[in-house]
């Protein structure tokens, strides 16, 4: 029985045996390649309906992957469309299988490859992405906190200046200021409520070639008043050799006038002055995360709020305050105040100016912020100058340099007497970038 549905033959009648391309042909193609005609079942018992008959130029049906001829290989060269592939895969080439995708080179498609990437180049061009992005940020965090410094301080009005020598001086100032402090804020920090403000530490920083020098001025030091030029007046008051607590100079007339007394009592000439309330210091603790401090000794105030136990501890910003604020708990009052002061603006400049901090800006901006905002300084104090004094006190903590009270010869009432030889020989040493060799007592 002739298996192909009535009416249909391979290849314009020929049978299976003949020279078409059937089951068992000796033809040279591939089986793969015989026609395949499509066949209808029947949906029930009984004959099995006849396949129309096939109209006369069958349009060309498309298949896929056939080079030179747009049916492909599942395509007779009569131009009919089996309905099957050869099982070619698609992108390949010539018949073979392969299973390949695209051309014997790897390269997508067959086209062209795609250039290898080139490293140097794209290397260079992040260098320098990151190299202009680092001196954006650095540029915009100069003017940034450029521009929050308080430069109140006029030092051209004092009058009567000592000459310049080696080196860089500072005069730092801890005020009791409470600006800006809430009732609360006071309360927690034991500041009281005074009205105005005055000098609770001060202390001469010297950072020169042959070290940096701590001088603590206790606050109780007899000086006297020169003549001086006030500082929002433009008066003249002419000095009456009166003397007074060195605190008293700045309660009078302010910065200006603390500074020339500090100059005509020492000799020696102040550069640059920096000022500092209560807020501000314990929000620059704070944002520091705290300064470790280890004390040889406990104490206690009551007055200012201290009570400490011996040994290594993380003060925090309400306790670094009473820590350089206690004075009556000491056996040497102010004079070992000054020493603890010294001791903790060391160890925070220590703490502040390291990689964890300047590196962290979560760290370093609330530190810059806190410090800027309540930071008095004088007109011509810039970052750098401020940056070198912070260093100064690092390296006085790291062992380059000393750290000392002013040498005093004893006492005047309740005033402390300043040793004037001695104070003489290191303004000298300090000017003439000498090693200092004088010591306090």
């Amino acid at each position: 029985m002739n298996e192909w549905p009535e009416g249909r033959s391979d290849r314009g009648g020929r049978g299976r045996n003949g020279d078409g391309y059937g089951r068992g042909s000796g033809s040279a193609q591939p089986e793969g390649a015989r026609a395949m005609p499509h066949v209808q079942r029947g949906r029930g018992p009984g004959p099995r309906p006849s396949a129309p008959p096939q109209p006369q130029g069958v349009p060309q049906q498309h298949g896929y992957g056939h080079q030179g001829a747009p049916g492909g290989q599942g395509q007779q060269q009569d131009g009919y469309d089996s309905g099957y592939n050869t099982g070619q895969v698609y992108g390949s080439q010539g018949g073979g299988g392969g299973g390949r995708r695209g051309g014997d080179d790897g390269r997508l498609g067959g086209g062209a490859a795609r250039p290898a990437p080139d490293w140097k180049r794209r290397i260079k061009i992040g260098s320098i992405a990151l190299a202009v992005t680092l001196l954006a940020v650095s540029v915009g965090t100069y003017f940034w906190a450029d521009s929050k410094l308080n430069r109140e301080v006029d030092l051209s009005k004092v009058i009567e200046r000592p000459r310049d020598g080696d080196g860089t001086n500072y005069l730092i100032v801890g005020s009791d200021s409470r600006e800006g402090m809430s009732a609360e804020e006071k309360k927690k920090l034991h500041t009281g409520s005074a009205g105005g403000k005055r000098t609770d530490s001060m202390m001469i920083l010297h950072v020169g070639d042959s070290g940096n020098a701590m001088i603590s001025l206790p606050r109780d030091s007899d000086v006297e008043i020169p003549t001086f030029v006030g500082s929002d007046s433009g008066k003249t008051f002419q000095g009456t050799g009166r003397r007074v607590k060195l605190n008293a100079a700045y309660a009078e007339d302010g910065p200006e006038l603390l500074v020339r007394t500090v100059e005509h009592n020492t000799g020696l000439r102040i550069d640059h002055y920096a000022e500092i309330g209560f807020g501000g210091f314990a929000k620059i603790v704070d944002a520091v995360g705290g300064v470790e401090m280890k004390l040889d000794k406990g104490f206690k105030d009551k007055y200012s709020g201290a009570d400490f136990k011996a040994g290594t501890q993380t003060l925090d910003g309400q306790q670094a305050l009473a820590f350089v604020r206690t004075r009556y708990a000491l056996a040497g009052s102010d004079l070992d105040r000054t020493k603890n002061q010294q001791k903790f603006l060391s160890a925070l400049a220590s703490q502040t100016a390291t990689p964890s901090t300047v590196l962290n800006p979560f760290k370093l901006y609330p530190t810059m912020g806190a410090g800027l905002d309540t930071l008095i300084v004088d007109e011509d104090m810039g970052l750098f100058d401020l940056s070198e004094m912070f260093w100064g006190m690092k390296g006085v903590t790291g062992g380059d340099g000393v750290s000392m009270n002013i040498p005093t010869s004893g006492s005047r009432g309740s005033n402390l007497v300043w040793d004037r030889a001695k104070i003489k020989t290191l303004v000298d040493q300090m000017n003439n970038g000498d090693k200092i060799t004088v010591k306090s007592g």
